[in-house]
């Protein structure tokens, strides 16, 4: 691809997602978070995605050899707003069951991740414990998205063996959701998730 044709490439990116996030807010300053108002922007996030040259290798490098996970932050609204990444995993990587305290949509650009939805019983009162079940499992892949409500619980495994890309659309920047929970549903309990790899520009 020539030089012009990566610039003109790069200025249709910035301004689809300068879209989506100028609409998303429009959306939620209208009123309380809903599950139909984050399906609505879920949608939006599930289009962007669609435009597959927007997300390649050539703007976006895969993890390096021997890692599983590269990140980027694509753009955010401000340093405690919503913010768009492009997650690259690649076959092995696995999340554990963790909240977001924010709202999530999550789209397949490329590859396929299983996701795994959980229900919690406890009511919440109790440090460092929680009661866990499978609610729902499925794959999400082109064509496919995902919305979760701040204190909804889900966890992540790739198996594809295609790297995957996916964009991953937060109410807030990943770096700042300092009080996000990651559960062990074997001993019913929970501890502060950290950020885990290092976020790229």
């Amino acid at each position: 691809m020539s030089s012009s044709n990566i610039t003109n490439l790069s200025a249709k990116r910035s301004e689809a997602v300068k879209n989506l996030i100028v609409n998303a807010r429009s959306r939620l300053d209208v009123g309380e978070l809903t599950r139909n108002l984050l399906n609505d922007i879920r949608k939006d996030v599930e289009a962007l995605a669609g435009y597959s040259d927007f997300w390649t290798d050539t703007a976006f490098s895969p993890p390096e050899e021997g890692e599983l996970q590269a990140r980027y932050l694509i753009a955010s609204e401000s340093d405690t707003g919503i913010s768009l990444y492009l997650n690259v995993m690649r076959s092995g990587k696995k999340i554990l069951p963790h909240d977001h305290t924010t709202w999530a949509c999550i789209a397949a650009v490329e590859g396929s991740e299983l996701n795994t939805l959980y229900e919690r019983h406890d009511d919440g009162s109790k440090e460092g414990y929680a009661e866990l079940s499978v609610k729902e499992v499925f794959e999400i892949r082109p064509g496919t998205s995902v919305a979760l409500m701040p204190d909804d619980i889900h966890s992540v495994e790739i198996r594809d063996e295609q790297i995957i890309r996916h964009l991953h659309f937060y109410g807030r920047p990943l770096e700042t959701l300092t009080e996000r929970k990651v559960f062990d549903l074997e001993n019913n309990t929970y501890k502060i998730m950290a950020v885990g790899v290092k976020t790229r520009t």
